[in-house]
């Protein structure tokens, strides 16, 4: 004969039915602060997690990302799932219930980004164990609970149990003729059930107490570091407030999300090749950051670019509109392993950088999948100075005999003037462009700190060109303002512009970038690649 749950429960030992209550608020405990940690992180939503899905059910999980509405739905059910079931567990309430719930929750992350093989980038995560992960653990303990729901034994179930059974054996006074009622609960028992059956209220006493203490401390922090500053003198007497303009300060990190995105970046043609007008710059995944001396900066930007970073702020990109991803052939392999990964779509242009023989680096970034190739600025700017320009000539022409348009980038506006003088006919130029209203630029005593030498020169001489520019370093390796930097490569000739983006700035750039090309520009030379889409808007 099957046995009733209270039967499985009551042959259990004391000690195991007590693991098994612990196992369920330390569950809880994890769901809860799962929560509320998404409650109080500004703009956090699943959109990355979900966009990352490749599995069965992707396309799924890719319209909810492509609907604002109803990602707004799924956010919301996704944090107060978890805060509810949190709070079920810990205390007990409805325990059967939370757990079903958690375990479908879990079941939906576990299928929306399976820890099988092909699907893991390649990358060794902390929680994923080849097909077994934190969430298939988490899952299968949520089923023992499900299966003995411990809340009957400790916690609000029971209480609410014994509560019931109290109504139903409550009866009238008995007749003579008929049998003594049965006997009531005495008020020590019911304290006792009461004082039972609410020990898990201090575990979750102890949860809002550390959720508040961390909290209070970043309050804190924050309060003093943000506090106006102290009369002159630098003391601070009571009721005065720190000085903190000459010492740490500290903002907010917001950023916008695909919400915020005002539209998609408009494409134009460099012969039949279709490109974003503006293109993701590769030197921040590549680790080239132009830090001048913080000598740190390249090292800390290639360990934040991880495999994974790099898919998603590809994908994001390609969300953005941004179609084309310009690099140093050395990244080929990640964009290769992008692509096997069925992730996106974007295209890359390579610059042919690196060392060794040009023409073998041209057919090293052909065979690796470039849409588009040019000679690196760096590169030219050096053969023009050693009189090897036919080198120049050599590697644009191999380019185009593959069928791909060919370029010629530069720093030095001299550089463009000896390869049009030679006679050679690049398909695009690419020519750094900023001007040198920023407080690092030094003409003079030069440190990694100017790009581009010749503003008014290169925008002269570039205006008598046919080909499309493609201009880079517009913002002087992050020391001009987009606002600034995006107008002014636009507005002084650029068709498209190049720029190094971490995945938390790419929609305000894009945004930026959209408004400069919908606003009043004042341009001299004419737009030189066609423009083949422009949106203004979101579908």
């Amino acid at each position: 004969m099957k046995k009733s749950n209270s039967e499985n429960l009551s042959a259990m030992s004391r000690l195991q039915m007590m693991l098994l209550v612990v196992l369920r608020m330390v569950i809880g405990w994890h769901f809860l602060y799962e929560g509320i940690s998404k409650l109080y992180t500004p703009g956090w939503t699943a959109a990355g997690f979900l966009t990352l899905s490749r599995w069965a059910f992707s396309g799924f999980f890719h319209w909810i990302v492509e609907n604002s509405q109803v990602l707004a739905v799924a956010d919301f059910m996704v944090t107060w799932g978890l805060v509810l079931i949190g709070l079920g567990l810990i205390v007990g309430l409805l325990s059967r219930v939370a757990s079903v719930a958690g375990i479908l929750l879990l079941l939906m992350f576990y299928v929306a980004n399976p820890p099988l093989i092909g699907m893991d980038f390649g990358v060794i995560r902390e929680g994923n164990y080849l097909v077994v992960d934190k969430n298939t653990v988490e899952m299968f303990a949520l089923a023992v609970l499900a299966i003995f729901p411990t809340g009957k034994y400790l916690g609000l179930d029971r209480l609410f149990s014994v509560l019931r059974s109290q109504k139903k054996t409550a009866v009238p006074a008995a007749a003579p003729d008929t049998a003594p009622a049965k006997a009531m609960p005495t008020h020590s028992v019911m304290r006792r059930e009461l004082l039972m059956n609410m020990a898990s209220f201090p575990v979750l006493g102890a949860f809002i107490y550390a959720v508040m203490k961390k909290r209070g401390w970043g309050s804190h922090e924050e309060k003093y570091l943000m506090a106006k500053p102290a009369p002159k003198g630098g003391a601070t007497a009571k009721g005065k407030k720190v000085d903190v303009v000459t010492s740490a300060t500290m903002k907010t990190f917001n950023f916008s999300s695909l919400n915020d995105l005002k539209g998609q970046v408009p494409k134009a043609k460099i012969g039949d090749l279709e490109i974003s007008r503006m293109i993701m710059g590769g030197n921040l995944i590549g680790g080239w950051a132009h830090a001048r001396d913080l000598i740190y900066v390249s090292s800390l930007v290639k360990q934040y670019h991880t495999d994974k970073k790099v898919f998603e702020t590809f994908m994001l990109a390609e969300k953005c509109g941004i179609n084309t991803f310009l690099t140093s052939p050395l990244l080929a392999r990640v964009i290769n392993k992008y692509w096997r990964n069925k992730l996106g779509n974007i295209q890359f242009i390579s610059d042919c950088g690196g060392k060794g023989d040009l023409l073998e680096i041209v057919k090293f970034s052909i065979d690796s999948g470039a849409a588009a190739c040019y000679v690196q600025g760096g590169v030219a700017d050096k053969l023009v100075r050693q009189g090897k320009i036919d080198e120049i000539a050599k590697a644009v022409d191999l380019i185009q005999q593959n069928g791909l348009p060919g370029g010629c980038g530069a720093h030095d506006i001299n550089t463009v003037k000896a390869v049009v003088d030679a006679g050679i006919k690049p398909d695009f130029w690419m020519k750094t462009l900023h001007h040198h209203n920023y407080w690092s630029c030094n003409t003079e005593n030069q440190k990694d700190n100017v790009w581009c030498h010749d503003p008014k020169e290169t925008i002269r001489y570039m205006e008598t060109l046919e080909q499309p520019w493609i201009a880079f370093k517009t913002l002087a390796a992050g020391a001009i303002k987009p606002q600034q930097g995006f107008k002014y490569a636009f507005e002084n000739g650029a068709d498209f512009i190049c720029v190094g983006m971490y995945d938390f700035q790419m929609v305000d750039d894009v945004n930026i970038g959209l408004d400069v090309l919908a606003g009043n520009l004042k341009r001299q030379r004419p737009w030189r690649a066609e423009t083949i889409a422009e949106t203004s808007s979101l579908a």
